[in-house]
């Protein structure tokens, strides 16, 4: 059986969690689940990086000993996971007994091999990093990341002889092309490696000014640096040397990392492996910088996302499904609220929201809510089955290499086109037309792709595909799932199975108001637009609010009701206004021979494809009015208050035409 292992980092404890971390968490999740749908065995790994000076002095400072301040921080980000929708295997701690055990284990079976020394080293040395820095890695005078000055300390340490395997480095990662991805990194490390002599590491750190730290086994005045000893969590949990996780999951081993820790897992890791006579692991995927207003997140412009806000208040599906489409492998992103509520519109709630609640209400209104049986198929069927299966090679294969933002794309490719499928082949159309075995097949067509659309989206967003599947009336099953054969199976969604009325997973959703304190009153004079699109009356707000009734709004005679004609009708297509930007150009059924034409004002919350197929309440005696040019003949009800606006609709199918009363 094939195998598949993934790292996250381990997590260090000097800080809470941020978006960076829910973002390495979550692709690992992700990847780790795709492995999984393609029928191998997988194994996920996270936890914390618990020692070294940061630790040390943010405990002290929080007024705690180290290992109370590491039992605090850890917890927050074991509690992490859960909430992002994620489930690791383990969550490792390198306060754990067993890690520290194997960490002494390797540090002295390269001691005894003669690959760590004892030495005098000055340097610069940067605590945020706790590392020592080169005059010529410095960036005028100053440490790269922190942009902060380095303190210069020389001592006597234990070095590990990392230039021993410089050469080495350089071949492997030369004949191995998957080693370090994307290439750019690879690039990089090859430039570095290769750009003079790499020096030894320093491994040690003196008692007299570090405790918080693992124990040299071969000299108690020391402790062990903190990447030395964090490195080897990857193998430590795996019960390196002679567990059963080890012999299975380590030849398979692929890490995720964030570009900041590039040369420790690039150069660090691979010679420690080397010399303690491990195979080095399989990849190294190494993503970009989350940046919000272009800026590296950073507490001290307080520009961090906390990713429980964000979930909160989008849920997890979404918050998900926008980080991994978001980043292109490789690179840097940027992070907004506003990108990730247009991200949501355009790809959840208009496009695979939409498709999902016009499927199966076509499905209950045509075919009683059961899955129709097929019959011939058309060249436009044909079509469709051939783009579907390109576009879930493309998922399949980019999401094997880590590519999530390409893998989405291609999915959607399907998703997109199986909307433009409905407004081709029509099936209002075919209904009123009664021709019952087309009607069966296109929605047949529609909804097995839905299904393997759903089936798709488990690593992304597993809630809602769960959800999804169950709409479809197909429990999720993981082991009966064969993804690698999915783009050219065809008819596992059984005919007669019953469907779900409608779908809600995916409703538009607006930003947040901004606190009362920053909002501003309006000034200027406001113009509202009806549901029809007709201008209301120009009004100041002094004026509007002496206009505004003191108590309930006035009452009618039934007889004034009685003259409304409201009516149910099916939206059978839409399109945006050619002259207006909010409008939009509505047909829609209402059991006459001929669909109603309505210039609506909904353009604003309500795309063309997420209209098509509803049915809406309409107010059918308005006299006809032109509007920029178009005739509207009637009106088309919503109910909205200042945050959303829902469309007005029965709890039901209704057949087109009929009233309300």
């Amino acid at each position: 059986m094939s195998r598949f292992f993934v790292t996250t980092p381990i997590f260090y404890v000097n800080a809470k969690p941020h978006l960076g971390h829910a973002f390495t968490t979550i692709l690992a999740d992700s990847v780790s689940r795709f492995h999984a749908l393609m029928g191998e065995e997988t194994y996920f790994l996270t936890g914390t990086d618990e020692h070294g000076d940061k630790i040390a002095k943010a405990s002290e400072a929080a007024g705690q000993s180290p290992k109370e301040y590491a039992d605090q921080i850890s917890g927050l980000f074991r509690a992490l996971a859960p909430m992002l929708g994620a489930k690791p295997n383990q969550f490792i701690r390198t306060t754990d007994a067993d890690h520290i055990k194997t960490v002494q284990k390797v540090l002295q079976k390269v001691y005894e091999a003669g690959d760590i020394y004892f030495g005098e080293y000055g340097g610069h040395y940067c605590f945020g990093c706790e590392r020592f820095y080169t005059e010529k890695e410095l960036v005028d005078g100053m440490c790269p990341d922190h942009k902060t000055k380095p303190e210069y300390i020389s001592e006597k340490n234990y070095f590990f002889r990392m230039s021993k395997y410089q050469k080495w480095l350089i071949e492997y990662i030369n004949e191995h092309p998957e080693f370090i991805r994307p290439a750019r990194y690879r690039n990089e490390v090859l430039s570095l490696l290769e750009s003079g002599a790499l020096e030894d590491l320093c491994i040690s750190r003196p008692k007299s000014r570090l405790t918080w730290g693992i124990e040299l086994p071969f000299d108690p005045d020391f402790v062990c640096y903190v990447w030395f000893d964090a490195l080897l969590n990857y193998v430590s949990a795996l019960n390196y040397p002679r567990g059963e996780r080890f012999k299975k999951f380590w030849p398979v081993a692929n890490h995720i990392v964030a570009k900041d820790i590039l040369k420790p897992h690039a150069v660090f890791w691979p010679t420690m492996l080397k010399a303690a006579g491990l195979q080095p692991y399989q990849s190294l995927n190494v993503h970009g910088y989350w940046l919000v207003r272009d800026t590296k997140m950073s507490k001290s412009i307080g520009n961090v996302v906390e990713p429980k806000r964000m979930v909160d208040t989008y849920g997890v599906s979404a918050f998900r499904y926008f980080l991994l489409r978001e980043m292109a492998f490789g690179s840097d992103a940027s992070f907004t609220e506003d990108a990730l509520v247009g991200r949501l519109n355009a790809d959840l709630a208009n496009d695979l929201g939409n498709l999902f609640n016009r499927a199966l209400a076509m499905t209950h209104k045509y075919f009683d809510g059961k899955v129709p049986s097929p019959d011939k198929e058309f060249q436009e069927d044909a079509e469709l089955k051939h783009l579907g299966l390109e576009a879930m090679q493309g998922f399949q294969a980019n999401f094997g290499e880590f590519r999530t933002s390409r893998a989405l794309e291609s999915l959607w490719d399907l998703v997109r086109a199986l909307n433009k499928y409905i407004d081709q082949t029509a099936p209002w159309t075919l209904y009123k037309n009664k021709q019952t075995a087309r009607l069966g097949t296109v929605m047949y067509v529609v909804l097995e792709h839905m299904r393997k659309v759903a089936v798709h989206l488990w690593p992304v967003m597993p809630e809602a595909s769960e959800k999804m599947l169950a709409q479809l009336g197909m429990p999720f099953e993981l082991e009966k799932v064969m993804l690698p054969k999915e783009p050219e199976v065809w008819g596992v969604l059984e005919s007669g199975v019953a469907v779900a009325p409608t779908s809600n997973l995916f409703p538009r959703v607006e930003l947040p108001e901004p606190a009362p304190a920053a909002r501003k009153e309006p000034v200027a004079e406001a113009t509202k637009t009806g549901a029809s699109g007709e201008k209301a009356e120009k009004t100041t707000p002094k004026a509007a609010a002496a206009a505004a009734p003191a108590g309930p709004a006035g009452s009618v005679e039934f007889a004034d009701f009685q003259k409304l004609d409201l009516r149910v009708g099916t939206v059978l297509s839409a399109a945006k206004h050619p002259d207006a930007d909010k409008l939009l150009v509505v047909q829609v059924a209402l059991g006459e021979p001929e669909p109603r034409q309505i210039v609506a004002g909904l353009a604003d919350r309500f795309s063309p494809e997420e209209l098509t197929g509803k049915q809406v309440v309409v107010v059918a005696n308005l006299a006809p009015r032109k509007l920029r040019g178009l005739v509207s003949q009637g009106m088309i009800l919503v109910a909205k208050d200042a945050e959303v606006t829902r469309l007005l609709t029965a709890a039901g199918m209704v057949d087109d035409g009929g009233k309300v009363a």
